[in-house]
């Protein structure tokens, strides 16, 4: 930021590194103060002053709520390079010269700072001001603002740890009960990097009437608090979704990803701000509030690197044995047309599909019907007939 007057032509901070990108917990912030005059300017000091502060601020009703708190506070006099000139301490700029002004100071350590934010209701910023302290005049200043990145490694032991639950809810259909929906997820592991697969496992049943749509979403969660109240923002990131499940059916995902897209690291340093996201599994029931189980994520900056993960490794195989209740097992024997007519039976009034338009959670429900119902195509498989004589004949039925 460039400060500009009759008087004073030039008056700018510049860092030393201007391809630095971000700076970290002990880093050096270091540079120079530029000043140039169109005229004499007397100046008694030259004062600079590192910040870092979050702040949050909304309006809650007709109450305006604010806060801040402080992470960096730094204050110095750099030398000025003319000799005072008057007993006051001043000296005086003259035009066509450009006078420069060093300065230099340490980031805390880790631990202490929290890194920068741009939020809907706050912010975390950092910057470099410059005082120009005249007399009988008021002090110019001009700042520059530098981003902080505090380095978050998911490599410890809870974040390698898997998340997982398990949900079930019944439905109702006119205060008469209509069978019930369940989900049973997992995650290997709860600690991601920007770009990362998010491999999940689960199964799900339906018992209810209905057609139902398993889905996944990565939710971000920021909340702010000012004056004793808090406000969150929740927003959905990215989803994928499965089959639809008519009723009587189960469906399960083995290692079903999604990706984690370009975000903000998680934030859980700082007192009135906190950013944090979560894996959100849920089945959308038509007519009904969904089923929904969230399971925790930290989003890092310091990733796993080149290790595989388990869940996508071996032809998609389910490393841990815990997760046995994940494989379906599939018929020794394959089904008849019987059987196959008798699981998709009208028996029960059939809903209608389930568009893709339910992006937002309480947005209405919007339904497609679907023209007509079809029998799924017989599967392929091999007939064994055994003759009276004792010869076995093979059956190719497609």
């Amino acid at each position: 930021m460039v400060a500009m007057t009759k008087r004073v032509k030039s008056f700018e901070v510049v860092f030393s590194d201007p391809s630095k990108t971000f700076y970290c917990s002990g880093d050096k912030v270091a540079g120079r103060v530029v000043v140039e005059v169109s005229e004499a300017t007397r100046v008694l000091a030259m004062r600079i002053v590192g910040v870092g502060c979050a702040k949050v601020g909304y309006a809650k009703g007709k109450q305006r709520c604010r806060q801040e708190t402080e992470y960096l506070r730094y204050e110095e006099v750099v030398p000025l390079d003319e000799q005072p000139t008057d007993t006051d301490g001043s000296v005086i700029l003259r035009p066509g010269n450009k006078y420069e002004y060093m300065f230099g100071f340490e980031l805390p350590q880790q631990g202490q700072l929290v890194s920068s934010y741009k939020g809907k209701f706050g912010s975390v910023e950092y910057y470099v001001k410059a005082l120009m302290e005249r007399p009988s005049q008021p002090a110019l200043e001009c700042k520059r603002h530098f981003e902080v990145e505090e380095p978050l490694d998911v490599n410890t032991p809870d974040l390698l740890s898997p998340a997982g639950g398990m949900k079930e809810k019944k439905v109702t259909c006119m205060f008469i009960p209509d069978g019930q929906v369940s989900l049973n997820a997992k995650i290997d592991r709860q600690g991601f990097c920007e770009g990362e697969d998010i491999c999940i496992n689960a199964k799900f049943e339906n018992t209810c009437s209905r057609i139902v749509v398993p889905k996944a979403a990565i939710i971000s969660k920021h909340t702010y608090q000012a004056n004793g109240r808090t406000k969150v923002d929740r927003r959905k990131l990215s989803s994928v979704r499965g089959n639809h499940i008519i009723s009587g059916m189960c469906d399960a995902w083995q290692g079903k990803t999604i990706k984690v897209p370009k975000i903000k690291p998680s934030m859980l340093g700082c007192n009135i701000i906190r950013v944090e996201y979560a894996l959100m599994i849920y089945v959308h029931i038509p007519g009904s509030e969904k089923l929904i189980l969230e399971l925790p994520l930290v989003i890092g900056t310091v990733g796993l690197g080149s290790r595989t993960n388990s869940m996508s490794s071996q032809d998609g195989s389910v490393s841990d044995a815990s997760m046995s209740w994940v494989s379906l097992r599939m018929p020794s024997a394959p089904p008849s047309y019987c059987d196959i007519a008798r699981d998709c039976s009208l028996d029960q009034p059939l809903t209608p599909l389930l568009n893709d338009f339910d992006d937002d959670d309480d947005s209405p429900i919007f339904m497609n019907t679907t023209p007509a119902f079809q029998f799924p195509p017989l599967p392929a498989y091999t007939e064994v007939d055994e003759e009276l004589n004792g010869n076995i004949r093979i059956l190719q039925v497609c």
